[in-house]
C-alpha cells in the first residue's frame, strides 16, 4: 500500500497510559488522546519541629486512588498542581498542602502537623494530615491525624509522651499507615520508643516507593538511650543528646525528626509530590511496527503522540 513512497505497512502509533510526576508546582495537561480517567497520588509536605527532646513532625497527608480506588476525571483543559513545602525547622511548623484540582472533584492533602517543642505551651503536637508527636517530660498529647477528615484517612495521630518527671524521648510523628509511637522513658527496654509512624508504599510510578513516614522523637540523656527512628517513607530520625533531628526526605512528605536533649534545632519536613497516571481513551491501540514516512513521524511527535 502506498504511504508516501516508502515500502511497508500503514501504521497508527500507540499512545499508552501516561504517568506524570510533579516534584514542584505546575500544570497537568491531558495528552494527545484527550480527556479521560486517571489514578492519582497526592502527598503533602511533612511537619517540622525543633530541638531539645521535641516531638517528631507528622507526615504530610497521603491520598491515592491507586490501586483499586475511584479514578478521577481529567478534562481537556489544563489542571493546576500544587506541591506543598515541608514545615520549617525551629518551631511547631506544619507542612503545606499539595493538590491536584481537575474541577470540583479536586484532591487536596493536608500538611503534616508540627512536632511539639519546648517553648511556652507548645508541648502537644499539631494536628494535620498526620499529627505531630508531643514534646517530652510532660504529659503531652500527639496531634490528631486525618485532620480535616478524608475517606480513606489521609494519615494517623502523633505519639504521646508520659511526663511525670521521667526522662523520655519525644513522641513520634504519625505516618500514612501507623500512628507515632509514644515517647518512653530512658533508659528504655524498647529501643524504638518514640519512632515515627510508618508510611505507605505505592507503585503508581511503576515501582514501589514509600511515602509519608512520620519523624522520630528527639532523644533524652544519656546518649546510649538513642532516639526515635523515622518511619519508612522519608521520616527523619530524632537526634541524640546535643544532636539535631534529621529532616524528612524531599518529595516523600516525610516528617522531621526532633532534636535530642540539649540540641538547638530539629529537622524540616520533606516536600510533597503528585503523580498522575492517565489511561488512554477507547479505542485501545496495540503497538504497531513497520516503516514510517518522515512527515508522519514529525506530525505525531509534534502532537505528543509518538512513543517509540
Amino acid at each position: 500500500m502506498a504511504n508516501g513512497g516508502i515500502i511497508g505497512p500503514v501504521n497508527d502509533p500507540t499512545r499508552g497510559d501516561l504517568t506524570t510526576t510533579f516534584t514542584s508546582s505546575g500544570t497537568y495537561t491531558s495528552p494527545g488522546f484527550g480527556p479521560g480517567q486517571a489514578d492519582y497520588l497526592v502527598v503533602a509536605g511533612g511537619g517540622g519541629t525543633a530541638g531539645d527532646k521535641s516531638g517528631g513532625g507528622g507526615a504530610g497527608g497521603y491520598r491515592t486512588s491507586f490501586p483499586g480506588g475511584t479514578k478521577i476525571s481529567i478534562p481537556s483543559s489544563p489542571v493546576p498542581v500544587t506541591i506543598g513545602a515541608g514545615g520549617s525547622s525551629g518551631g511547631r511548623n506544619n507542612g503545606n498542602p499539595s493538590s491536584f484540582n481537575p474541577g470540583p472533584a479536586g484532591i487536596t492533602s493536608t500538611g503534616g502537623g508540627g512536632g511539639g517543642i519546648p517553648s511556652g505551651p507548645q508541648y502537644p503536637g499539631n494536628p494535620g494530615g498526620s499529627g505531630g508527636g508531643a514534646r517530652s517530660n510532660i504529659c503531652g498529647t500527639g496531634g490528631t491525624g486525618n485532620s480535616p477528615p478524608t475517606s480513606p484517612p489521609q494519615g494517623n495521630n502523633g505519639g504521646n509522651t508520659l511526663g511525670g518527671g521521667i526522662n523520655e524521648n519525644g513522641g513520634g510523628g504519625g505516618g500514612a499507615c501507623a500512628a507515632g509511637v509514644t515517647g518512653g522513658p530512658n533508659p528504655s527496654p524498647v529501643p524504638s520508643t518514640g519512632r515515627g509512624g510508618a508510611g505507605s508504599a505505592n507503585s503508581i510510578s511503576g515501582s514501589p516507593v514509600s511515602y509519608a513516614g512520620g519523624g522520630g522523637g528527639g532523644g533524652n540523656a544519656p546518649t546510649t538511650c538513642g532516639s526515635g527512628s523515622g518511619g519508612t517513607g522519608g521520616g527523619g530520625n530524632g537526634g541524640t543528646t546535643n544532636v539535631p533531628g534529621g529532616s524528612g526526605t524531599v518529595n516523600t512528605g516525610g516528617g522531621a525528626g526532633g532534636g535530642g536533649d540539649g540540641a538547638t534545632s530539629g529537622g524540616s519536613g520533606g516536600s510533597g509530590i503528585v503523580i498522575v497516571k492517565q489511561y488512554q481513551a477507547a479505542p485501545t491501540y496495540s503497538i504497531a511496527s513497520g516503516v514510517w514516512p518522515l512527515q508522519c513521524q514529525y506530525n505525531y511527535k509534534k502532537n505528543n503522540q509518538w512513543t517509540s
